[in-house]
């Protein structure tokens, strides 16, 4: 599933191909996404410029005068900027075409991707109107995951997942997280004491940080805005490493189910 770095990666491919430019219509092949695709967005959205690109957790927002598309890539989703005349295959599921003879084109094989129009602020729509602080943001800090985990007895992993606690921290990068803050992925959210959420706040923003920079993590079918794969995989420290000794200590790598999700730590680093 593409997570923020992979979101926030896409964003800055396509968002110079977009910005400023008028959507000249919009095709839905499928309209049978996560959320279906209203007919409001091929209605309302043509004729619109698009004035930025933003992101809000793992969400992408279009942003018009009178509106905004919201985007979701789901478990496969991406996004490419092409000419509008290429042909669409199996599973190009919409077609933003913009008036330069260029279109952002959805391709999506199973579906859990959304794309929704909206005329209200697009913070204020339901889909995000509850998310957590932004990770790299400066409301983002120990202090905040410290309050909002006492009396908590969930797993600190599923915690930080949570994205009403902090959005858009996906299962690889909270494997990595706790890696560097030394914490172990089951230990309850609430024994945790702020000393080591102030290392974790800081090992979450760290890793994504780098993940950025490396244009995301290809596991299975990532790719960016231009196409290409994200390199951050050959970094990872313990998520797909089971195993393999830990780059610290040595140790095998450990994997385990959390909440249907893979979990990967180190038995002697992380406590």
């Amino acid at each position: 599933m593409p997570e923020l770095p992979e979101v926030e990666t896409t964003r800055c491919g396509i968002a110079p191909y977009l910005v400023g430019r008028r959507i000249a219509r919009v095709i839905v092949r499928n309209a049978r996404l996560r959320h279906p695709v209203s007919p409001l967005l091929v209605r309302e959205a043509p004729g619109q410029i698009l004035q930025s690109v933003d992101r809000r957790g793992k969400y992408l927002l279009l942003r018009c005068p009178k509106g905004s598309v919201i985007i979701h890539l789901g478990m496969s989703g991406s996004l490419r900027v092409l000419p509008a005349d290429v042909p669409p295959e199996r599973h190009d599921h919409v077609d933003i075409v913009l008036d330069n003879g260029h279109m952002l084109r959805l391709r999506d094989p199973r579906r859990f991707g959304s794309v929704v129009w909206t005329r209200q602020d697009a913070l204020q729509h339901a889909l995000l109107c509850d998310l957590g602080p932004e990770p790299l943001s400066d409301g983002f800090n120990g202090d905040h995951l410290y309050r909002r985990s006492r009396g908590r007895r969930l797993a600190v992993k599923q915690f930080i997942m949570d994205h009403h606690i902090v959005t858009g921290v996906g299962n690889i990068y909270a494997s990595e997280a706790l890696f560097l803050a030394g914490i172990h992925p089951a230990r309850e959210a609430g024994r945790i004491a702020p000393e080591r959420y102030e290392r974790l706040a800081a090992g979450i923003r760290q890793v994504l940080e780098q993940a950025i920079a490396q244009g995301g993590t290809t596991l299975r079918d990532f790719y960016n805005g231009e196409g290409k794969p994200g390199y951050f995989q050959q970094q990872l420290k313990v998520y797909g490493r089971a195993g393999q000794p830990c780059a610290s200590c040595g140790r095998a790598v450990v994997q385990t189910r959390q909440g249907q999700r893979s979990s990967f730590y180190c038995p002697v680093c992380q406590r």
